[in-house]
């Protein structure tokens, strides 16, 4: 029984942690979706139809609205990734993740369904897998997985966009999680990764406790994190209203404004489910079903300070990969939103 205590203790923070953070509030959350079919204002304009223009004003009240919103997951998420390397055995998550075989993608898949977490907050918890030797593909499968399979997410989208959305969304997120994921591992080289990522790590003491170890690890963790998170999130909320311009009602359902539009989610920075009060507001306002579908799934699955959170233990061919890939995805249910919807 001894030997699995890591195991209890890991799975005592998670689910604490994520049913305070996550799963109490998304319920009630839900009820409120339920009933009114909003859950709140678009944190990218609020109720106007476009953003602010540039200034220090505007990227100071992103990035309060912005941490007020994720301030607790954020530090779920970094808790949870230092427990990843501090007290879970390498051994055990090699044999659960750590082959490049589909199985391991597989399974990081799953594990992502109830974190329900956004991409930067998942961030830290795969480039914790990865450091523990977890394959490629498999700790990208969890990352993406956080937020493109959050079944909070979808029932808000459901009950305030509709169910059509959902079902494209859906689609659209197994395909990343379970098929970008698998291809980005096996295409890049999985043994020529590991390499890379075992010698850039730095040994770790083997003295210390517990609580020793995992203090060590979460303060390296929040030290790699969070200045390039807060210093992006000040920036890309300066600049909010040229990455989200008017769009002309005569192009809303362009081809080459959902390519924009896809662009411009992929390296944006939102909350969880912030996507939906995001898209609602756009399509109030004339936005077409086509760029609207590209942004519900570009902006949940990546960003660029998730992007520049893993960065050190993924080469920049994986991760250039893994946004085409999304990119594309984005597009494509751009196009299928225009011909369906």
């Amino acid at each position: 029984m001894s030997k699995y205590w890591p195991l209890l203790v890991f799975l005592f923070v998670a689910v604490i942690g994520l049913f305070y953070v996550k799963w109490n509030p998304y319920y009630q959350k839900a009820l409120v979706a339920a009933s009114k079919h909003f859950i709140g204002t678009s944190i990218i304009s609020g109720v106007a139809q476009v953003p602010p223009g540039p200034s220090w004003v505007v990227a100071l009240d992103y990035t309060a609205v912005y941490f007020k919103s994720v301030w607790k997951a954020m530090i779920l998420g970094l808790v949870m990734a230092s427990l990843v390397e501090a007290i879970l055995p390498r051994v055990w998550l090699q044999q659960l993740f750590g082959s490049s075989r589909y199985r391991s993608t597989a399974l990081a898949g799953v594990a992502a369904i109830p974190s329900m977490m956004c991409t930067c907050c998942a961030a830290p918890i795969a480039l914790s897998m990865r450091r523990q030797s977890v394959s490629a593909g498999a700790s990208l499968a969890y990352w993406l997985g956080n937020p493109l399979l959050n079944p909070a997410t979808l029932v808000f989208m459901g009950f305030v966009l509709s169910w059509k959305w959902v079902a494209l969304r859906l689609v659209a997120g197994l395909v990343v999680v379970f098929g970008l994921a698998y291809v980005a591992g096996r295409l890049t080289g999985e043994a020529s990764i590991t390499n890379s990522v075992m010698k850039d790590r730095k040994p770790e003491p083997a003295n210390g406790g517990l609580f020793v170890r995992w203090l060590r690890a979460f303060s390296r963790l929040a030290l790699e994190s969070l200045p390039i998170y807060l210093a992006l999130v000040i920036i890309l909320g300066a600049f909010r209203a040229w990455i989200f311009p008017l769009v002309n009602p005569q192009w809303a359902d362009s081809l080459w404004v959902t390519a924009c539009f896809a662009v411009a989610g992929a390296l944006f920075i939102i909350p969880t489910a912030a996507e939906i009060p995001i898209v609602q507001t756009m399509m109030y306002f004339g936005l077409g079903a086509g760029p609207a579908a590209a942004l519900l799934v570009t902006l949940p699955a990546v960003s660029l300070p998730s992007l520049l959170i893993v960065k050190s233990v993924f080469p920049t061919r994986v991760l250039v990969l893994v946004t085409a890939g999304v990119i594309v995805s984005g597009i494509l249910s751009g196009l299928a939103a225009t011909l369906l919807f």
